[in-house]
């Protein structure tokens, strides 16, 4: 077999202008979507060079799931000082909860000066730097890769906040805990899903293709249940798609589903449940390998009736 050599390639060979090229191309649905991959966040756009007083940021999103606001920037050059300044000024402008600085390299006092915001901001702030690369293998096309060179530590703010806050048990930390794990059985499993970060909550949400609803997986220490579910935020015709379907997406599951149109409220729930109690931690194995196959066979049923009627 013949091998060949992995080239690293400038990157203003790809993209001349930082704005007009680089901007341009990672506001598009694929490349936002590699992004998400690589932080465990859904990244559903919103707009390019948003005005935050007399600045712009270069990329204003949201997390798909959740509303919160992101702001992302963009620097084709080694990080300074100007452009940490920026990312500061656009979050507290914006009142954006995720911020992400994209670089061509990170300098160890900037490393450093991330870490520390992530250490030193409540559980709310999440703080990412992000170092930009392309490579390629002899005439090949280039190939783009984030990685992540400095991420909030889930854990630590979740202790902190624990330990500040007396409302906040134990529990809530087995939650986190309990996901963490998940997350890493799933990677292991090489799951075709995007995986979010894990907090310190009883659900964990994952998107299946509409910005009205999402899978979410819970656990309930009181009930001893398991559950995997199609969350409808604020979408009664959703609800009503799917229900359409109800034979259909129930045949193809093997499974009877709850669903629960919740007339009085705006969200609706398609849900499956299991008994299990998520702190004996000795069944963990068990209780991810199901949770996972509840939503990749959730994430390919719903998702397919989405797709078939857009």
């Amino acid at each position: 077999m013949k091998l060949s050599k992995l080239e690293k390639v400038d990157l203003r060979e790809v993209w001349k202008h930082e704005a007009i090229n680089f901007t341009k191309w990672l506001a598009e649905p694929e490349n936002l979507g590699s992004l998400s991959d690589e932080i465990g966040i859904d990244i559903s756009f919103l707009e390019t060079e948003k005005s935050v007083g007399s600045f712009n940021v270069d990329i204003y999103a949201e997390e798909e799931s959740t509303g919160r606001k992101i702001v992302i920037e963009n620097q084709l050059e080694s990080t300074d000082h100007d452009h940490l300044g920026k990312i500061i000024t656009y979050a507290s402008g914006l009142d954006a909860e995720i911020i992400i600085w994209i670089v061509k390299s990170v300098r160890d006092e900037h490393k450093q000066a991330v870490d520390w915001l992530n250490e030193h901001t409540d559980s709310n702030i999440n703080f990412f730097a992000i170092q930009m690369e392309v490579w390629r293998i002899g005439e090949s096309p280039c190939a783009p890769k984030f990685y992540v060179i400095a991420k909030p530590n889930d854990w630590a703010k979740a202790v902190k906040k624990a330990s500040n806050q007396n409302n906040v048990s134990n529990t809530k930390l087995l939650q986190l805990q309990f996901w963490d794990a998940f997350k890493e059985f799933a990677l292991n499993k090489n799951a075709k899903i995007n995986l979010r970060m894990a907090k310190a909550q009883h659900w964990y949400s994952i998107s299946f293709g509409s910005s009205n609803a999402h899978i979410g997986l819970t656990v309930n220490s009181q009930n001893q249940q398991l559950g995997c579910e199609i969350y409808i935020l604020d979408s009664k015709p959703l609800f009503d798609l799917f229900y359409k379907h109800k034979s259909e997406i129930e045949a193809e599951l093997g499974l009877s589903l709850i669903w629960d149109e919740l007339p009085q409220k705006k969200a609706s729930r398609i849900k499956l449940i299991k008994g299990g109690d998520f702190t004996n931690q000795g069944n963990w194995n068990e209780y991810h390998a199901w949770l996972l196959e509840s939503a990749i066979n959730f994430h390919k049923v719903f998702g397919r009736i989405i797709n078939n009627n857009r």
